[in-house]
């Protein structure tokens, strides 16, 4: 296998969000040049299409030494954004929704269940809204797979994730440790 070609099919969004000096274009499409009809659906499905429209230069605004005239939401999207022009089979989600508020992080979540027919997803996150409709939760507690199932099946057993989610209702955290889902 080309490993080139297989890392292209990969598409990753960290939690932090890391951008270098130059245009918000010059970001999103790293390869080269880009299609600009997929740039402005990324961006729509990142739910930022609307910030950058409201830019003077639009694509062509200079965002500064590693992004520094963007606030941390913008990067976290526009860093979702590329990773989608890319036009990956498998999308990695690290705590990609940790830098939006509740508001963006509903809408982006309407997006992307919207393309999840598209890619296959793997989503890492802490908020337990972030994977209300996954298809196959894993939770693992101290490196260790403690439970699997979907998001309903998790909910009636009694075990962690249950625990998790009254936690996260009232605002606890019962746990020491962390605990990745």
């Amino acid at each position: 296998i080309d490993r080139h070609a297989y890392r292209r099919k990969i598409g990753f969004v960290s939690q932090d969000s890391v951008f270098f000096t130059g245009t918000l274009r010059d970001n999103l499409c790293l390869d080269g040049e880009c299609d600009e009809a997929h740039i402005q659906d990324s961006l729509e499905i990142a739910q930022i299409r609307e910030f950058v429209s409201s830019l003077p230069d639009g694509l062509d605004t200079e965002i500064g030494e590693a992004g520094i005239k963007l606030s941390g939401g913008q990067r976290q999207r526009l860093s979702i954004a590329r990773a989608l022009i890319r036009r990956p089979s498998i999308l990695i989600l690290d705590e990609a929704t940790s830098a939006l508020d509740s508001e963006s992080e509903s809408a982006f979540q309407k997006a992307i269940e919207a393309v999840s027919h598209k890619y296959t997803m793997i989503i890492v996150a802490h908020r337990l809204s972030t994977v209300r409709k996954a298809d196959q939760i894993y939770v693992l507690e101290e490196g260790h797979l403690v439970q699997s199932g979907d998001y309903v099946s998790l909910n009636k057993s009694e075990g962690v994730f249950s625990k998790l989610i009254q936690s996260q209702m009232v605002g606890e955290q019962p746990f020491k440790n962390e605990i990745e889902i």
